[in-house]
């Protein structure tokens, strides 16, 4: 339990509230999409299912990051906030 409070604690958030950027995270998050991308254009790697696999249980990983400091905060979270985030955030540049 002091791991998982001290690896929360190293992810706080900024002053202004943010979440420090990830390098390594959004890298693996790239190698994931890529191996999907191509296996769809040239059938390598075969079983890019693991792409898939890797790029769910990394956004699993910061999505869990994102409630637990909601909980930390309020110490409740609101499913219904986090959707509405995520729409904000995603649909317009989706739309485009």
């Amino acid at each position: 339990m002091a791991a998982v409070s001290k690896r929360i604690r190293s992810q706080a958030p900024s002053e202004d509230g943010r979440v420090r950027y990830r390098a390594d995270i959004q890298g693996l998050r790239a190698i994931a999409v890529l191996a999907v991308i191509a296996n769809h254009m040239a059938g390598w790697p075969p079983g890019s299912f693991v792409g898939v696999d890797v790029f769910f249980v990394i956004s699993g990983y910061l999505i869990t990051g994102i409630l637990l400091r909601e909980f930390e905060r309020r110490q409740t979270i609101s499913f219904t906030g986090f959707y509405a985030r995520r729409i904000k955030r995603i649909l317009p540049r989706a739309c485009l």
